[in-house]
């Protein structure tokens, strides 16, 4: 390509990208102006109905347009706004894409996500490590202090409920020390990193084969292994 098209490509592209950034500081100031004279509104029973028609118009003047100066941009967000008189945070809902997901609910899912994470990283700690297991076994099993004694006791002569512990010569790995390691595939396939997976394998192997973490414990105090 000669240089002279290139030059000109470059300057194509700058002047499209400064009249995109006034166009954006213009629609900005624009927001701006609306919100504030908005805000200075007495909103009552009459006029609210009336005020969320003009949001909504506005809302969706600004994802219809498929283009700003030439450039694509992407439609991938509309709200969906309910009656002005029933509004909460249940019933306001967004639109990525096709599904159509409720604002709670997605709250619900990030909330979850959240939590997972931390017991993650809680886990990857020995205290941490007993502290995610004791809770597990107690929500999804029924499993009290007496069993998880046993469960400890186990799980410190295993790996000291270290998520790293590996056995070079057997392939035993994890804090329950899986063998081999790949049978924690049934939980996730992250077995190698995560203490939780490890730790939710453990206990329905020893839920399937055992019952219970003090029968596991007997297993290992007669055979030294379970």
């Amino acid at each position: 390509m000669k240089k002279g098209a290139v030059m000109t490509k470059e300057l194509i592209a700058k002047a499209v990208l400064a009249q995109t950034k006034m166009a954006l500081a213009k629609a900005d100031l624009a927001m701006r102006e609306f919100f504030a004279a908005l805000l200075s509104l007495k909103i009552t029973k009459k006029n609210a109905p009336a005020l969320w028609a003009v949001i909504a118009s506005m809302i969706f003047l600004g994802t219809a347009q498929p283009t700003a100066y030439g450039l694509e941009f992407p439609m991938t967000t509309r709200l969906a706004l309910p009656d002005s008189t029933n509004l909460t945070s249940k019933n306001l809902t967004v639109k990525s894409g096709l599904p159509m997901v409720s604002l709670s609910s997605q709250m619900s899912e990030m909330a979850i996500v959240a939590d997972l994470s931390r017991q993650v990283e809680l886990a990857r700690t020995k205290p941490g490590a007993k502290k995610v297991a004791r809770e597990i076994m107690k929500s999804e099993y029924k499993w009290g202090e007496y069993q998880y004694t046993c469960l400890n006791k186990l799980w410190t002569r295993e790996s000291h409920w270290n998520y790293k512990a590996h056995n070079r010569r057997s392939g035993a790995h994890g804090i329950p020390q899986a063998l081999p390691a790949i049978k924690m595939d049934v939980i996730a396939d992250d077995w190698r990193t995560n203490p939780v997976t490890q730790i939710r394998w453990g206990l329905r192997y020893i839920d399937i084969r055992y019952e219970t973490p003090c029968k596991a414990w007997s297993k290992f105090s007669r055979s030294r292994y379970y």
